[in-house]
C-alpha cells in the first residue's frame, strides 16, 4: 500500500525561501520526499473535495510575508487567504490533520471565530515557550519539555482564542503560542520548522520589511546560530509520527 504524502502549502514569492521552507520541513519532520509543496502564491488550490483531501496524510501551512490582520490587502493576498480559509474551514469540519506554522494562527483563528491583532507581536529571534497543562498531555507535544526555546518573528498574534480552542503553549510576550481545535487541527505561533539556517535565510531576505532594524541583521543571525531550538522541532516529528 502506497503511503499518502503530506502537503506543505507555501505562500512566499521568493524561490530561495520557499525552497528552504520545504527543505526544513522535510528534514526536521523526518518525512523527506513524502512532503510535497504547493506554491499558493503562484497556483490556486483546487476545490477542497473529499477525494482531494483524502489524498493527503496531513496538511501543513508555512509562514508567510502576508499578515492576516493587514488593513489593506493586495489582490494576491485576498485570493490566497480566501482559499486558505475555505480549506481550513473544511479541515475543521472534517477534523483532518492540519498544522499551521505562524501564519496558520491567523488563518485558523479567523476561521474558528477568534480575533487577531498586533498587540502581541514578537521580534525576530528566540523566545521561551511554556506548555499549559493541556499541552503537556497533548500527543503533538510528547517529548517536549514544559519550557523550551523556539524561534519567533511576527507582527500579529491571537488576541482572543476561538471558543472551541484548547490552549497548548504560551510565552511572556505572546499568550497564545500554540492551540488545538478538535482533535487534529493545530496552529503554532512559534516556528517548529525553523532551524538556524532557515532563520538566517529569512533574516537576510526580510531585513527591509519592518520586522527589525536592518542594522540588527548580523546580531540576529548570531542568535540564530547560537540558540538550541531542537525541542520545537519535535512538534514536526510528532505530526509526522501521528499521521504518517
Amino acid at each position: 500500500m502506497t503511503e499518502r504524502p503530506f502537503l506543505l502549502i507555501s505562500t512566499r514569492a521568493e524561490d530561495e525561501l520557499a525552497a528552504d521552507e520545504l527543505r526544513a520541513v522535510r528534514e526536521l519532520s523526518g518525512l523527506g520526499d513524502r512532503v510535497l509543496q504547493w506554491r499558493l502564491e503562484r497556483d490556486p488550490l483546487p476545490a477542497p473535495s473529499e477525494a482531494w483531501l483524502n489524498g493527503w496524510a496531513g496538511i501543513l501551512l508555512g509562514g508567510s510575508p502576508f499578515t492576516s490582520s493587514d488593513p489593506e490587502r493586495s489582490e494576491l493576498q485576498v485570493r490566497v487567504e480566501d482559499q486558505l480559509e475555505a480549506l481550513v474551514a473544511e479541515l475543521l469540519a472534517r477534523d483532518q490533520p492540519f498544522l499551521g506554522l505562524c501564519y496558520g494562527v491567523g488563518i485558523l483563528g479567523r476561521v474558528g471565530g477568534g480575533s487577531i491583532d498586533r498587540r502581541h507581536g514578537e521580534p525576530v529571534g528566540a523566545t521561551w515557550v511554556s506548555l499549559t497543562p493541556e499541552g503537556a498531555r497533548d500527543p503533538l507535544l510528547v517529548g517536549v519539555p514544559e519550557r523550551f526555546e523556539a524561534f519567533v518573528g511576527h507582527k500579529e498574534a491571537t488576541a482572543t482564542l476561538p471558543a472551541d480552542a484548547v490552549l497548548l503553549a504560551s510565552s511572556a510576550a505572546c499568550p497564545v503560542q500554540m492551540y488545538r481545535m478538535g482533535r487534529n487541527v493545530y496552529a503554532t505561533q512559534f516556528h517548529p520548522e525553523l532551524d538556524a539556517v532557515g532563520l538566517a535565510t529569512r533574516i537576510e531576505a526580510y531585513k527591509h520589511l519592518g520586522y527589525f532594524d536592518p542594522s540588527e541583521a548580523g546580531a540576529l543571525t548570531a542568535v540564530a546560530h547560537g540558540t538550541d531550538v531542537h525541542h520545537a522541532h519535535t512538534v514536526l516529528r510528532n505530526f509526522a509520527r501521528l499521521y504518517g
